[in-house]
This record gives C-alpha cells, sequence and structure tokens, in this order.
C-alpha cells in the first residue's frame, strides 16, 4: 500500500490526480478545445493579421487574451473539483491517510496550474501556427505571465468547490468565468465607466498583467494589477482554508 507523505508535494497523489483530471472528458473539452476554438473564432480575420498592435499584432492580442481564459477555466476547473471529490467521498478517504491537509491543498494547486499551463500552451500553439506575430522576448513574457498569475483562480476554484457541493459544479462556474471574463475586458475592449468597474473584478489584474509585453503601461496601472490579484487572492485563499476547516470538522 503506497503511504501518503505528511506534508509537501506527494508527487504520487499529483500523477493520481492528473490521471484522474484528464479521464473527465468535459474538463479537457472546456480547457484544451474550447479557448482555441474562441481565439480561432475572435482572433483569425484576415485584417487582424496584417494589424500591429505594440509588439506584435492584433491576432496575437486575441490569442492571449483567449489564453487568459483558458487559463481561468482551466484553473478553476482544476481547484473546484473538490466538489466532486466530496460528493464521492473521495476527500473523506484522503482524511483516513496520514496525508497532511496542506499536501492536499498544494496538490489540487498543483494539478490546477498544470492543466493551466496545457491550456496555455494549446492556443499559444495555434496562434504561433495561424498568422499571429511577437517579438520574442513577448512570446515569452505573455505566456508566463497569461499562466502564472491564474493562480488566483485555482484559489477561486476550490473556494467554490468547497462553497458548492455539486457534482456538477463546472457548470454552475462555466457562465460566471464567462461573465468574469466580459467584466475584465477579455472578449472586448473596455471603456467608460465599464472600464472604471472592470478594475475590481479579479481577472482585470490577470489579464492586464499578460499584456504587458505589447505595451508600456504606467506604474500606476501595474501596481494596480497587482493589488487586484493580490486582494483576490487573499479573499479565496481565506475562504478556501475556512471551507476546508468546517468541511473536514464535521
Amino acid at each position: 500500500m503506497t503511504t501518503l507523505a505528511p506534508a509537501g508535494l506527494n508527487t504520487e497523489l499529483l500523477t493520481l490526480e492528473l490521471r484522474r483530471m484528464l479521464r473527465n472528458r468535459r474538463t479537457v473539452v472546456f480547457t484544451l478545445l474550447l479557448p482555441p476554438v474562441f481565439f480561432a473564432i475572435f482572433g483569425l480575420q484576415s485584417a487582424y493579421r496584417s494589424q500591429d498592435y505594440g509588439a506584435g499584432n492584433v491576432t496575437a492580442y486575441v490569442m492571449v487574451s483567449m489564453a487568459v481564459y483558458g487559463a481561468m477555466i482551466a484553473t478553476t476547473s482544476g481547484g473546484a473539483m473538490v466538489a466532486i471529490e466530496r460528493a464521492q467521498g473521495w476527500s473523506r478517504q484522503l482524511r483516513l491517510t496520514p496525508l497532511h491537509p496542506a499536501a492536499y491543498v498544494v496538490v489540487k494547486v498543483a494539478v490546477a496550474m498544470t492543466l493551466g499551463l496545457a491550456s496555455v500552451a494549446t492556443v499559444f500553439l495555434v496562434g504561433a501556427l495561424t498568422g499571429a506575430q511577437l517579438t520574442a522576448g513577448a512570446w515569452l513574457g505573455c505566456f508566463l505571465l497569461a499562466w502564472l498569475p491564474s493562480a488566483v483562480f485555482a484559489a477561486f476554484g476550490l473556494f467554490m468547490g468547497y462553497l458548492l457541493p455539486s457534482e456538477n459544479v463546472m457548470q454552475l462556474l462555466g457562465p460566471l468565468l464567462a461573465l468574469l471574463a466580459f467584466a475584465g475586458g477579455l472578449f472586448m475592449p473596455l471603456s467608460g465607466w465599464f472600464a472604471t468597474v472592470s478594475h475590481l473584478v479579479p481577472t482585470y489584474g490577470v489579464a492586464t498583467l499578460a499584456r504587458l509585453p505589447f505595451e508600456h503601461p504606467s506604474t500606476g496601472s501595474v501596481l494596480g494589477a497587482l493589488a487586484n490579484i493580490a486582494i483576490w487572492a487573499a479573499v479565496f485563499v481565506a475562504g478556501a482554508a475556512l471551507l476546508y476547516r468546517r468541511d473536514t470538522a464535521r
């Protein structure tokens, strides 16, 4: 029988969780297929390929936006899987092992971020093959900034996974993520009061950082994006921790 390490990143559990995630066809479709399809719909107009934007073209700008959207869906899905595990009794079984609660959370975040990495890579691969243009530095910068800040949505997924005891949690979260993406300016540029309000949603910080290589934003906007991510991450982590303790106390 495999012994689960008391704390830290348990590689055996991580491998098991990744396999379980990849067997979920709905998750694979929404995280690896849907974002590239959206990119093809919104970003492959011939005018966009020839129109410059910052360090690249408009097609690349749309590619980055859809990569962020894909990372949002992927990392949220990875975290929200705890709702299904709770419904199936898997979480209860794990609590009977020597596995430390912190190790469980670390594994869930690692699974979510791995899925997010795959989603961003898929969108960028499609973009590179279909006309997205960026400088070498911008390719790397946009890739990392589309992926790494999406950790805030891994925390969001964990929070919602403990809040919503449902096997169909992603059917509930899917429309909410689409609304957050729209409110954060991923699907279209925002202006007026809507642009001001968008600074308050968790999507804003991730989207702003992912687009940094395109332009030279003000120091204030960068600090605002970082503050947005930090505040929402703190809210989601604190909420997930509270609900986790309540769940394990039963």
